[in-house]
């Protein structure tokens, strides 16, 4: 885990200085020396607003640069714009232009300090999130809400984690908080700026009018800008130094490694040749065309290269989707990279390691074999090197929950975080994932209500036909295009004062832990597109919270509710952030609760020139069918890549529901001991016999909400972990005397 801190104090601030709500530490002894410093920290500039980067970064992820001795830039992460292109925007952001720290490729954190004036600016989706918290008569800032919690020694927050579970994607009822009680998160584009402890969160992002609608760009400019987004983006990864890890030895052919680094972690096999492993055997046990039988493909052999970690180099999932085969492809055909990588290889001859994980365990159907078929067509690509990552009832979802890193919050990621973990392994040291392309390309159902304030009736046409035929035929399907026009302009006419009222009141709808009105269900794409066209809804777990936790959440969204009279955004483009705001916590999660130990993650369709870039793109062509595919192949064909092999871009949602079921199946067991005493009905949020049941029903097939049942178990997983900990971040002779929430699960205060 990776992670930046800093404060700002005022003139007379000091480590030791005392704030309203600090525990006493009067009696403690003056000690000599930093007062108090993260553990592991490299410092990157000292008193009076000091800056420390914790953890294992990379040398080039780390860079600093000054305009003078009284302005300096720290940019750590990705990045890929020059020296000279940080310095002249850290002079744009002295004068106010924070936009500017925001809009080179990559993804990183930029923390600008110009006298006593420092600005820490968040990206546009939330991958790379800064919390805050007042301490030391200031505030502290970071880059993980842990470290800031364990400074100030908070406490759990409950409610917080009742609204996580009861409305996940409503900002609304989340607000800024997080987990833990004093620390607070920065939105989706806005920058944290602090001036001798006094901090202000404002956002960089021009706003748009709710009368007027935006000025939008002809549909090929727009596409033709996404294209070249992306391409900078994979550009940006590919040109950066590559790493090899080390593991107290050298890579030995044989022993899990391959010449020219390639290895072989978790199943199966890599040829050298060019050859993958076809047929499909379990763990390795394929046979590669022309190649013979792969050697080394034994159970010991696979505990060593899972143990080993990633190859060197880039790799990239190759899953047979639109976006990560358009990563792939991109990442194999850029031509011309500069200098020479560590590890393999050179810059004009490299190949691209593609990962392929092959689910044997649960029955995707013909979806995971039409995935496969296109996986292995687009891997014919002589740049690739293909390795199918075979898997077993051991990588289901729900396997290995107690063992695991502590995650910063709980996440839906953390359920699977072994699943993930295996595929990860086979890859390389920088590993391109294709997460985020479908909230960033994709048009939320509520956009339908955006074309009708804009009174661009006709364009609803095409969208509203092909959910008529997505159900297929019945009795029906006749009505289905007058239903969704009826709830888009029921939205459309709706002020978000009155949504979030009736979004309150479905929360407290009689039938404690049945199914909540409005709630996303089992039903087709009909049933979901009329449940999303609302200012806000709950999640799938809400229904089995108890009635306790769903009134507290209802209390916060009333309040919300008072407070939104000024709301100038439109429904579609709130719940489209919404949406890429929690799939942007969510691939967070899953970066820490599945690392693998010296591999970066890298999530091009996060980036902040990309989100842009997609924003852009006209709402009349967001919402046509295939629209995401389209604009993929368009960019693909840009870069000269226009063989796609059939299929390409056909969504996929059966294998993940199929393996999600057949986890729960294979792990009943410990799921129901995991629930039998759990820490959430301590805190009052669940009812344990309620979920048990649930689980159980899920086993034997019954058409439950299965991703409310995994935010469950994951937060009861990280739950355990977090009071299960043991230290804390900080050292020194100031250092807080206790971790967080070190006291348990506190007793839920009654209504």
């Amino acid at each position: 885990m990776r992670w930046l801190v800093g404060w700002s104090r005022g003139a007379a601030g000091s480590g030791t200085e005392a704030r309203p709500d600090a525990p006493d530490r009067s009696d403690r002894p003056e000690s000599p020396g930093p007062p108090v410093e993260p553990v592991g920290a490299r410092l990157l500039w000292g008193e009076p607003a000091p800056l420390w980067a914790v953890g294992d970064w990379r040398p080039d992820e780390v860079r600093v640069v000054h305009a003078d001795a009284d302005t300096r830039l720290a940019v750590l992460g990705r990045c890929g714009a020059s020296d000279e292109a940080l310095r002249s925007g850290l002079l744009a952001a002295r004068g106010g232009a924070l936009r500017h720290l925001t809009a080179w490729p990559g993804s990183y954190t930029a923390v600008a300090r110009v006298g006593r004036r420092l600005t820490v600016a968040g990206d546009l989706a939330g991958a790379r999130p800064v919390f805050h918290a007042a301490w030391s008569g200031g505030t502290a800032y970071a880059t993980a809400a842990l470290p800031l919690a364990d400074l100030v020694e908070a406490e759990l927050d409950i409610g917080y984690l009742a609204a996580l579970l009861a409305c996940p994607d409503s900002p609304e009822a989340l607000a800024d908080g997080t987990p833990y009680t004093g620390v607070r998160r920065v939105p989706p584009g806005h920058a944290l700026v602090l001036r001798d402890g006094a901090r202000d969160v404002t956002g960089y992002e021009p706003t748009s009018s709710l009368a007027v609608a935006a000025p939008q760009l002809d549909a090929r400019q727009a596409v033709e800008g996404v294209r070249e987004a992306i391409v900078e983006a994979v550009r940006t990864r590919l040109a950066a130094p590559r790493h090899a890890v080390e593991y107290g030895g050298a890579y030995v052919p044989g022993d899990g490694h391959v010449p020219g680094g390639g290895h072989v972690p978790g199943g199966g096999a890599y040829v050298p040749g060019g050859g993958h492993v076809s047929g499909g055997g379990a763990y390795g046990h394929g046979r590669a065309p022309g190649a013979g039988t792969t050697t080394g493909a034994g159970p010991a052999h696979r505990r060593t290269a899972y143990r080993r970690g990633p190859a060197p180099g880039v790799g990239a999932d190759l899953s047979g989707g639109s976006a990560s085969g358009t990563l792939a492809l991109l990442a194999a055909g850029l031509p011309g990279l500069p200098g020479t990588p560590l590890g393999f290889g050179n810059g004009t001859g490299e190949r691209l390691l593609a990962v392929t994980f092959n689910d044997l365990a649960s029955d995707g159907g013909r979806t995971r074999e039409s995935e496969l078929e296109r996986a292995r067509a687009i891997a014919a690509n002589p740049r690739l090197r293909h390795v199918i990552v075979a898997a077993g009832p051991e990588a289901l979802p729900y396997a290995e929950l107690y063992d695991g890193p502590l995650t910063d919050e709980p996440g839906p990621a953390i359920a699977s975080a072994a699943r993930h973990r295996r595929r990860l392994a086979a890859g390389g040291a920088d590993h391109l994932v294709g997460h985020g392309a479908r909230q960033v390309l994709d048009a939320h159902p509520a956009r339908l209500a955006d074309l009708l304030m804009d009174r661009r009736r006709r364009h609803l046409l095409k969208p509203v036909s092909a959910l008529a035929r997505a159900d297929g035929p019945s009795a029906h399907s006749l009505f289905v295009p007058f239903t969704v026009y009826r709830a888009a302009r029921r939205l459309a006419r709706t002020p978000y004062r009155e949504g979030l009222e009736a979004a309150a009141a479905q929360l407290l709808t009689p039938g404690a832990y049945g199914p909540i009105p409005g709630a996303p269900a089992t039903g087709g794409p009909v049933d979901a597109s009329l449940a999303a066209l609302t200012w806000c809804r709950p999640g799938p777990a809400a229904r089995w919270l108890t009635g306790e936790a769903l009134a507290e959440v209802s209390v916060r969204l009333q309040s919300a509710a008072v407070r939104a009279n000024g709301l100038a955004q439109r429904p579609g483009e709130r719940r489209a952030a919404a949406a890429l705001s929690r799939h942007a916590a969510d691939h967070r999660v899953l970066e820490q609760a599945a690392e693998v130990r010296g591999q970066r993650l890298h999530a091009p369709f996060l980036d902040n020139q990309v989100v842009r870039a997609c924003r852009a793109l006209p709402e009349a062509l967001r919402v046509q069918p295939g629209a995401r595919a389209s604009v993929l192949r368009s960019v693909l064909a840009g870069a000269g890549i226009r063989e796609l092999p059939a299929g390409w871009g056909a969504p996929s949602h059966a294998a993940h529901a199929a393996a999600g079921r057949a986890g729960i199946g294979a792990s009943l067991g410990p799921l129901q001991d995991l629930f039998a005493t759990p820490l959430l009905a301590d805190a009052g949020l669940v009812d344990a016999g309620v979920v048990r049941g649930a689980l159980h029903a899920a086993a034997n097939g019954a058409p439950l909400a299965l991703d409310g049942l995994a935010e469950l178990v994951s937060a009861e997983v990280w739950l355990r972990r977090l009071l299960a900990r043991r230290g804390t971040c900080w050292t020194g002779p100031a250092a807080p005397s206790r971790r967080a929430v070190a006291g348990g699960v506190p007793p839920r205060p009654s209504l």
